[in-house]
């Protein structure tokens, strides 16, 4: 437990490091303009009101537009799965499965926060910023976790040896 400890902190603040240098805004920067980009689709696909220029996302009816800014893009929570993921003892066949099927069910979620997050704040600004605070951050590092809960709960566990049977004597060493 100290292990995965000590390796998951190590791990997590490289991983924080890196995203804040220039080669690691040059991933996460493209990554949030295809978010919106994303989300302005999702809307689109039901509404036909919205889109996206860079990192924004607006409404052509209100002219409301809201800005996805580092926090907001899924990038931290899947940093935190990927730390988890990576200082778990596991075959890495089952870690990358276990980051691929994370990083679908935190981005999926991610998209379903900044849509509503996009309706509520031209609803009312309050709501929008108690839940975009409060609520929406929560529920990212909390979908983090359960992905990461369900990853252990699904892998194979390492076998141990069988204990010898109570009338079988223990073999000498």
């Amino acid at each position: 437990m100290r292990r995965f400890a000590i390796l998951f902190v190590v791990i997590l603040v490289g991983l924080f490091a890196f995203e804040l240098t220039p080669p690691g805004q040059a991933l996460v920067v493209p990554w949030t303009g295809l978010v919106a980009d994303a989300s302005a689709g999702l809307i689109r696909a039901f509404d036909g009101d919205a889109y996206s220029a860079g990192k924004s996302l607006f409404s052509r009816k209100t002219g409301f537009g809201v800005t996805i800014e580092a926090g907001c893009n899924g990038v931290e929570a899947m940093l935190v799965l990927l730390a988890g993921i990576l200082a778990f003892p596991a075959p890495w066949k089952l870690k990358v499965i276990g980051l691929a099927i994370g990083a679908v069910a935190i981005q999926a979620l991610n998209l379903v926060r900044i849509v509503s997050l996009f309706y509520l704040g031209q609803w009312d600004a309050q709501w929008f910023e108690w839940a975009h605070l409060y609520i929406w951050q929560s529920l990212i590092m909390l979908d983090a976790l359960i992905v990461w809960l369900l990853w252990i709960r699904a892998i194979p566990r390492p076998q141990e040896p069988p204990l010898p049977h109570p009338a079988q004597p223990a073999a000498a060493a």
